[in-house]
Parts: structure tokens; C-alpha cells; sequence
């Protein structure tokens, strides 16, 4: 994964407007990025574990945190800001993805600013803190709030949609109050549920998609103790791959000072192709290019940082479908056993109608069906049936 410079951030989000909403882990994306605006440099771990400080690198807490009671309820409220000349970034703490509070901070967005680019995330509290049904209740507030999110924000405003980075088989974390810790050994196949849900109502509705759980899949060592929360490097690669995804088209304005999209800035320039070969040059390479096994043409693994991820819609092309040989639980016709020959009547050589087995199982092989047929010993001397003949020279 290509890592974002200060430089680059600060190129990027010039005079724009970043809203994060959700839980623990955006907060960690939050200050990445208020970090990153600033200086080259990873959060420590005490930086990642506070919560509700009242400064951080230059920000400000505009309401909640130390502010208000410090609990692990629902009813937690944190918003954070982040100002300099050219970038403003703030940060609300979410419990759930449509509520009450979630009407206020979107009249804000209404009657206020408007973002440029709103990221958003909340998965985990919204299934282990009300009730164990929480699939029809997240779904239809999904719903709610993408339609909202559409109808309160401009069309030229990025909206992106995280998805939850996987979980521990064991959690230890503060939104696991003993009432639900029965949940905790199931809870991450409930995200992964939630995640497909959230993704495909995220697609329908117009947003962009991030797949951070396809993303992290097999960096797990990044993951702390607790089951949730992960590491500096690991808070730095997903927020990398916010500012990597290339938009939607109409999804950002086109300025002079930042170009649409990130993958404007951060990849480096694709050099020119080259000039095409005429059409003499085309045909001698035909004649002379080596025939290529069918086996090497099958397309390369996935890249996690190339593709958007299973349940992304960032161009992710998935080699199953197109090549059906390819999937390791793909099933090959069996190919059934030649038939032997019919015996023929009085020739040394004949095979039996049926092909015989070995004591083993397998069937035996040509040679030892072609065996010749006994023959009955001659006796020396005689006229009878089987004797020598006259010219017999014993």
C-alpha cells in the first residue's frame, strides 16, 4: 500500500471540509488525519486508547468528553475539531447510525457548512447495544440515513462508507457491558452480516464503498489485545486507503488547487505508451511468439489495495467468475473408463469383456490382459492327439 505524505494531505484536502462519523475506531482515523495535516509521524498508543481529551495536536473538544460525563453508554457524546488556515476536519462519536442525535448533527449540515468529504462507519455498537434482533432495525435505519444523507448534502459532496474491519474471536472492549457479553463469540460473524448489508444499501444509494474488513483480512497482527481496536500502522493503511480510493465520477469539484479525486495526486504519472508496431511488425511477432499453456494465462492472485474487496464497488473483479476452473471447489466431469476389447474366439491375445481388478482395487493393466493362453505339453512319440511330429528330433 502506497503511504500518504503531509505534503500530499495537505494538497489533497486544501480548503475542504472533512466530517468522520463513528465509534472508536473512526476517532483513530480522526486524529491519523489531524496528525497527518501536521507532520510525518504515527499516533502512539496512548494517543489511540484517550478519549474525550480536551486538546489533541492543536484540536479543540467542542462538546462532550471531559465536557460531559465520562461512561461507556449509549448516551456518549464526543465532538471534536480541527482548524488551520486551509483544512477544517471535525469529528462527531456515533452510537448508532439514525437517531435522534444523528437528526441534529444532519440539521447542522443543513442549516450550516456544508462537508466536502464524510466518512462514515457504525457497525458494532448498533448490533451488541440494542437487542439481539438487530437486523431489521440496522437495516431500516440504514435507510434512513442514506436517504437523508442524500437529501441534506450537495451531489459534489464525497461520501464514503468504511466498513467494519474484523473482529477477535475474544473481546475485551468498553462497549461490552456484561449484559451482552454473551454476544462476544458470535459478534464478528454478525459484522460480517452487517457488513454485506451496509455495503449493498451504501452501493445502491450512490456512496462510495470501502471494504477495510477485505483490506485487513490478513493483517491481523495489527489488531490489539482487546479484539477491536488495532494499531498505529494498521489506523495509517485504512486511512491511506480512504484518501487512495478514486471517487465517483461528479463525486468532487475540480479545483486548481487539488484535482479530482486522490488518485490525482498520490500514484505517480503513468508514462506514455508506446507507439503502436505496423502492421508488418505485427504479423512476424504472431509468427514467431511461443504457444503459451492455457494454465498461464488464469489471472493473478487479488491484490487487497488494487481491487475494492468482495463487497466493495471500487473495480473489484473477481477471477471465479470470469475463469470457473480457477475456484478450488470447482468439479470435474469424471471420465469414464475405456471399455476392453470383445475376447475373440481362439486367439492367443484376447482380452476379457470386462476389465478384471487387482487385489487392491485397481484395475490391471494392458500387459496383463494380453497374456497368452495355456497351452497343453506335447508328448514325444506317437500318433495320438498331441504327440510330436515325425520330424522331431528328440
Amino acid at each position: 500500500m502506497k503511504s500518504v505524505t503531509q505534503r500530499q494531505a495537505s494538497r489533497l484536502l486544501h480548503n475542504k471540509f472533512v466530517v468522520v462519523l463513528g465509534d472508536s475506531i473512526q476517532r483513530a482515523v480522526y486524529k491519523d488525519l489531524v496528525l497527518l495535516l501536521q507532520k510525518d509521524k504515527y499516533l502512539t498508543t496512548a494517543q489511540l486508547k484517550t478519549k474525550g481529551e480536551m486538546n489533541f495536536e492543536q484540536d479543540c473538544l467542542v462538546e462532550g468528553g471531559q465536557l460531559g460525563p465520562m461512561n461507556n453508554g449509549t448516551g456518549y457524546r464526543e465532538v471534536r475539531q480541527f482548524r488551520s488556515d486551509h483544512h477544517l476536519v471535525r469529528f462527531y462519536f456515533l452510537t448508532r447510525i439514525y437517531s435522534r442525535y444523528m437528526e441534529s448533527i444532519l440539521a447542522d449540515f443543513e442549516n450550516g457548512l456544508k462537508p466536502d468529504v464524510v466518512i462514515i462507519n457504525s457497525c458494532v455498537w448498533d448490533l451488541s447495544r440494542y437487542g439481539p434482533k438487530w437486523v431489521t432495525d440496522y437495516r431500516e435505519n440504514l435507510h434512513k440515513f442514506f436517504l437523508q444523507m442524500k437529501k441534506v448534502l450537495p451531489p459534489e459532496c464525497l461520501i464514503l462508507w468504511n466498513m467494519t474491519m474484523p473482529l477477535g474471536s475474544k473481546i475485551i472492549g468498553g462497549f461490552l457491558v456484561p449484559e451482552v457479553e454473551h454476544m462476544a463469540p458470535t459478534l464478528r460473524y454478525d459484522v460480517i452480516e452487517a457488513n454485506f448489508y451496509g455495503g449493498r444499501l451504501a452501493d445502491a444509494y450512490g456512496l462510495d464503498v470501502l471494504d477495510l474488513h477485505f483490506h485487513f483480512r490478513l493483517s491481523l497482527q495489527h489488531r490489539t489485545r482487546d479484539g477491536v481496536h488495532w494499531d498505529a500502522a494498521a489506523t495509517a493503511g485504512s486511512a491511506a486507503c480512504c484518501w487512495s480510493t478514486p471517487p465517483r465520477p461528479g463525486a468532487w469539484s475540480s479545483t486548481p488547487a487539488c484535482r479530482r479525486g486522490a488518485h490525482a495526486i498520490l500514484p505517480s504519472p503513468t508514462p506514455a505508451p508506446p507507439p503502436a508496431p505496423s502492421k508488418a511488425k505485427r504479423k512476424q511477432a504472431r509468427r514467431t511468439q511461443p504457444s503459451i499453456p492455457r494454465e498461464h494465462n488464469r489471472p493473478p492472485a487479488m491484490d487487497p489495495y488494487r481491487y475494492g474487496g468482495p463487497c466493495g464497488n471500487r473495480g473489484y473483479f473477481n477471477p471465479y467468475m470470469e475463469f470457473p476452473e480457477v475456484h478450488p471447489n470447482h468439479q470435474y466431469p469424471a471420465l469414464p473408463w475405456p471399455r476392453a476389447p470383445a475376447r475373440t474366439t481362439g486367439s492367443p491375445t484376447a482380452t476379457s469383456a470386462t476389465t478384471p481388478l487387482r487385489p487392491d482395487g485397481s484395475r490391471r493393466g494392458l500387459r496383463e490382459l494380453q497374456r497368452p493362453q495355456e497351452q497343453t505339453p506335447r508328448r514325444h512319440g506317437g500318433n495320438g492327439p498331441g504327440s510330436c511330429p515325425s520330424a522331431c528330433s528328440r
